[in-house]
C-alpha cells in the first residue's frame, strides 16, 4: 500500500517528510508536493531536530523509539524514516492537520 508520501511494506512503513524545525509547536502540518510536513519545535542544532521527529513519530504511531529510525537525510529538511511493528493507518497523521 502507498499513497506518495509513506510505503507500507510488511511490518515496515516508510515515511516521506518535510521537516520545519525551530516552529512554535510539534505537528503535523499537511502534505507537501510528495511529503507529509512535519513542524518540529526542537531547533535544527546538534541533531537535537532529529532525535525529537523520531520520538513524535514513535509516539504518534504507538512504537517504542527502537523501531523508528531515519533511513535518509540526516542534515536535511527532506527526510525518510521508516516505523516497524506499528499498526497504526499513516493517513490518520493527516486527521490532526492543524
Amino acid at each position: 500500500m502507498s499513497a506518495g508520501w509513506y510505503q507500507r511494506s510488511g511490518e515496515v512503513i516508510t515515511l516521506v517528510l518535510h521537516v520545519q524545525p525551530g516552529a512554535k509547536q510539534t505537528s503535523v502540518a499537511g502534505l507537501h508536493g510528495e511529503a507529509l510536513k512535519i513542524r518540529l519545535a526542537a531547533p535544527p542544532i546538534e541533531g537535537r531536530a532529529n532525535e525529537a521527529l523520531l520520538r513524535y513519530i514513535a509516539d504518534r504511531f504507538g512504537v517504542p523509539l527502537r523501531n523508528v529510525e531515519l533511513k535518509q537525510g540526516g542534515q536535511s529538511r527532506h527526510k525518510r524514516i521508516a516505523v516497524s511493528g506499528s499498526g497504526i493507518d499513516p493517513e490518520s497523521l493527516l486527521e490532526s492537520v492543524t
